[in-house]
Order: structure tokens, then sequence, then C-alpha cells
């Protein structure tokens, strides 16, 4: 995932999975996780906590870093900069309201990736881009429970955005194996799901193997 979210990398590989945490990464998570990236390829991990002191959160972090580490997956820090750079993650998300992205870039050097939520937003898109983002996320592109969004892009979006850009683009919101083939068939370089994994009354392995088996197909 690091090559592949990196600036000026060609958009030729296919679309990859991109896990979310829930809210609670407590209790068994950790085994539903290790489960999830033993069932097919996973690109990268999202650890996403809310109102978590940051000391809490390293510690809930740490176990799921390390089973991501052993899969090459890479771990990804959702809005905070300072966990990131504390836990040596390999990435950071940034929303809009979080983070400045120069700043961010100071903060944890050029080897570190940086993802920027850009909603709907060309605009938002292209000045992530040109601000060194290593991704862009544009979503939610299905209704979705995960969390409150305002927006909903067409998939041309996707489209768009790999027509002109080398940068990789992620998909996000409401992502389901049922629902998906249109976001992989107009250019999503990244599916980013959460709720469809997790919340799978088969399992998340069970959710992890049939977007593989969709993926693995373009």
């Amino acid at each position: 995932m690091e090559d592949k979210l990196s600036s000026g990398q060609s958009n030729e590989l296919p679309c990859q999975l991109y896990l979310i945490s829930p809210l609670d990464v407590g209790g068994d998570f950790p085994e539903q996780l290790r489960a999830a990236l033993e069932a097919g390829p996973v690109a990268a991990f999202q650890f996403r906590v809310k109102d978590v002191e940051q000391g809490e959160a390293a510690r809930l972090a740490q176990p799921l870093k390390e089973i991501c580490d052993a899969h090459d997956v890479a771990f990804i820090v959702n809005d905070d900069v300072a966990l990131a750079k504390r836990l040596g993650a390999d990435g950071v998300h940034l929303g809009q309201g979080d983070d400045d992205l120069k700043d961010a870039r100071a903060t944890l050097g050029d080897q570190v990736q940086i993802g920027i939520t850009c909603h709907d937003s060309r605009h938002l898109a292209m000045e992530a881009g040109e601000g060194g983002a290593n991704y862009v996320a544009f979503g939610a592109f299905f209704p979705t429970e995960t969390k409150e969004t305002h927006y909903q892009p067409e998939v041309d979006l996707l489209r768009w955005w790999s027509a002109i850009m080398e940068i990789p683009c992620v998909a996000i919101g409401g992502i389901t194996p049922d629902n998906c083939q249109p976001l992989v068939d107009t250019g999503a370089d990244f599916l980013a799901v959460s709720g469809s994994v997790w919340k799978d009354p088969k399992g998340s392995a069970d959710a992890v193997r049939r977007f593989t088996e969709i993926l693995s197909a373009n």
C-alpha cells in the first residue's frame, strides 16, 4: 500500500481493500481483525476511535498494529497526528477539520502516508493533491451508519479523478460486496469498508473473502 499511495505512482494496480475499524476495538476485536487479514489481501487498516484519551488509544492500537505488521498491512491512524507519530504508524487520515496537511507532513516526515477526506469536492481533492497528500477519499457513496455524512458523490467523480491524477483515490461510505462493482469499474483504487465487514453475520473473514472475489476478478 505504501508504494501505491505514494504520489507520482500510476493507477495500474487493481482496486484494493482498505478496512476501517469500528469505534469499539476492545474485547475480541483483535481476533476479528486477524481473521479478516488472513482471509484475503488487505492493503490497509485504519484505526478509528473517538473520545478516547491518547494513552488509552495507544494501548488499544498497539496489538492491532502488531497484527497489521505481521500481515504486511499498512496501519493508518484516523485524525490524530500525535498518536500516529507515537505509534510509528504507516499513515494518518485527516478530515477537512483535522490537522493541517502541511503541519502533519512536517510532524510525520515524508515516509508516512497522509490521506485527506474530500467528500464530493473536486476542488478539495485538487488542493489535497497539490498540497502533498498521498491519497484522497471521496464519499459517502451509499447510505452508512458508521458516521454521519452530508455528502453523496456520483461515481463519475472517481472516473474524473483517475483520468487526470496519479494520486490514488479511496471510495468510502456504505460499501458492500453487493454494491461495490460500479466503484471498481469507475476507477476507485481502494474501497474503504467498515460495517459490512465487522457486522457481517457470517464473520469478518467471510466478508473479506467476498470482497476479494470481486476485486480479483477485475
